[in-house]
């Protein structure tokens, strides 16, 4: 199908089918947001061990009451003085917003946050779904779009990024790729959709670099467009690029501190990505602009070989650390004790071993549609469409074998080539109805229903699972709510000794200060935390003295603290979960026996 065919069959299109996207999407997310209002908004005041949820609000609240735009020091975690966090203020920016709105609406803050916990991820997903079904619409007609809205829904409620309480750049993150995506579907037939994307690309770098694989997927498949095809994807990588890099600049003059430019960091948005970007962006723009560089197919070779030659030869000249494994740096007891048991961080080789529910939990619908494009049997569009889709649906699927985190965007783009195969079958079965071929259709539904494969995992898994495996699974008493810290939010300031698990709950709901948080920049509070509590009660006064702990905090349930205790059945953590309390603490009463045990130290009287 040619540019000018697609224009034709999309100008015959009635404008009402595409407002009718807006209202499937918007019933959807009402529905989401109701399921969740029915529970309770549970999720508010348990934050199911998501300490980045956490931690983002205590971010906001510390921007509102007057930390500097550039300043990103979390004070109340680390070594005296904190450390510096690796996210972005665009995140925080309409998060603080709606605070600010909102308080000044209802006279509280605190109903001002819960609020900003609700409308900013039922936004989020509102915006998600409406670009996937914008998505699902240009790869396959108006017939996908349905499909897309019920099995889009419940993949991106499934995967858990945009339940109430849901602050993390995640889904900003998911939202801005499908965004991107669709709007280079569109790209052909809409004269902005090509800068807007780029824009999309240069905001989903900034806001955090999980996303620079797909960000790199997506220059590659509109660089290699062109190559094929110049007259119809010219002006397309132009105006793809332009945006990139004039994005990307202007984040980089935004949100970093002048006394920052010449700082480059490898896992925030910096003068690295910033100049790879510019290099990127405008190198692509040039190419798609002049006719000595795009003439022939040879010269379109040479001249973006040769950018990729620059780009390469730039990182490798002067940002060479940028090139090791994200966590290459890593104290090896950080990585044996934390990273190594982050369950996001895991990969396929470890979930196949180790938790195979997860497995199909995670892998299934993103293989199907996978599998289904290899065969073009989930083919809705072009061959330029197929190779958007299909690139960007390869690589997430990659990455989550390499972090399982990598799943939250396969099982998101996997929508697209399972909506479109559900409209084919849909319209063989209008075309011929039959028995079988509604069948076909109903199979076709089920199959493409993440969460109806999650729930044949676990009840598969129940089936086998010993009477031990149940036990252990209904443990209680992990500290994940809010009420687990009430205790601790009525007791003076303080700096509190804790695992990693309880850094930012501690934070958000009270006033004290922690060591440890599960953040690999914070390397020197984790270490001491770790040490502490692997080390003898001994070497815990000696920590607690120096650096003036006031209260010790203990969660037997915590998976962290049955992990470090059988690191170091001898330590002193281990010797409080057994009772075995030094004659320098002393337990606080009215926590005896409750999930979070604090202890109150007494040393110098």
């Amino acid at each position: 199908m040619t540019p000018a065919d697609t224009m034709i069959s999309v100008e015959a299109k009635p404008l009402p089918s595409r407002r009718n996207d807006l209202a499937l999407v918007l019933v959807a997310t009402l529905v989401m947001v109701a399921v969740s209002a029915l529970s309770g908004f549970r999720d508010l005041t348990d934050a199911g061990g998501d300490n980045d949820n956490l931690l983002r609000l205590v971010e906001v609240r510390d921007m509102l009451a007057g930390q500097g735009w550039f300043d990103l020091h979390q004070y109340r975690m680390g070594l005296e003085g904190g450390f510096v966090m690796h996210w972005s203020r665009l995140v925080d920016a309409p998060l603080a917003a709606i605070v600010l709105v909102a308080s000044a609406l209802t006279g509280s803050m605190a109903r001002a946050e819960t609020i900003a916990e609700v409308l900013w991820p039922a936004l989020l997903f509102y915006l998600a779904l409406l670009f996937t079904a914008r998505a699902a619409r240009s790869f396959a007609g108006a017939a996908a779009v349905l499909p897309a809205v019920v099995i889009g829904a419940a993949a991106l409620h499934f995967i858990g990024i945009f339940s109430p309480g849901s602050l993390d750049h995640h889904n900003v993150q998911l939202t801005l790729t499908m965004a991107c995506l669709s709007l280079l579907l569109d790209a052909p037939v809409q004269r902005w959709a090509a800068l807007l994307a780029g824009l999309c690309a240069a905001l989903m770098l900034a806001v955090g670099m999980e996303t620079a694989p797909y960000v790199a997927t997506i220059g590659a498949c509109i660089a290699l467009l062109f190559v094929a095809d110049p007259s119809g994807e010219g002006r397309i990588a132009r105006d793809f690029g332009l945006g990139f890099a004039g994005v990307s600049g202007l984040v980089f003059l935004t949100t970093i501190a002048p006394s920052a430019w010449g700082q480059p960091q490898c896992d925030a948005f910096s003068t690295v990505q910033f100049v790879m970007a510019a290099l990127a962006g405008c190198g692509l723009a040039a190419v798609a602009s002049l006719d000595m560089a795009n003439a022939t197919l040879g010269r379109r070779l040479f001249a973006l070989g040769l950018l990729v030659l620059v780009l390469g030869a730039v990182v490798v000249s002067l940002f060479p650390q940028c090139l090791a494994a994200p966590y290459a740096n890593l104290d090896p007891r950080l990585k044996e004790l934390w990273l190594d048991n982050i369950e996001e961080a895991q990969s396929l080789y470890k979930l196949v071993i180790y938790n195979q529910v997860a497995v199909v939990e995670r892998f299934a619908t993103p293989l199907v549609a996978i599998l289904l494009m290899a065969l073009g049997l989930g083919r809705g569009g072009s061959r330029r469409q197929d190779s958007l889709v299909g690139a960007l649906l390869v690589v997430a699927f990659l990455v989550s074998a390499w972090q399982v985190r990598g799943s939250t965007f396969s099982i998101a783009l996997a929508v697209i080539p399972l909506c479109a195969w559900i409209a084919k079958w849909r319209q063989r079965a209008e075309a011929s109805p039959s028995r079988g071929a509604a069948l076909r259709v109903a199979a076709a539904w089920l199959v493409s229903v993440n969460a109806l494969w999650a729930c044949a995992a676990v009840a598969a898994s129940s089936a086998f699972e010993t009477a031990e495996a149940v036990k252990a699974a209904s443990v209680d008493g992990n500290c994940q709510g809010k009420t687990a810290f009430a205790a601790l939010s009525q007791l003076p300031d303080t700096t509190v000794l804790a695992i990693s698990n309880l850094g930012s709950p501690i934070l958000a709901y009270s006033g004290h200060r922690v060591f440890a948080g599960p953040y690999h920049r914070n390397v020197a509070g984790n270490l001491l935390a770790l040490d502490t509590f692997l080390g003898s009660a001994a070497d815990a006064r000696s920590v607690v003295e120096s650096h003036h702990v006031g209260l010790v905090a203990l969660c037997r349930g915590n998976p962290e603290t049955r992990l470090l205790v059988g690191r170091a059945p001898d330590g002193f953590l281990a010797g409080l979960t057994r009772g075995n309390l030094p004659d320098w603490l002393e337990p606080v009463a009215e926590t005896r026996g409750a999930q979070l045990e604090l202890y109150r130290v007494k040393l110098g009287g």
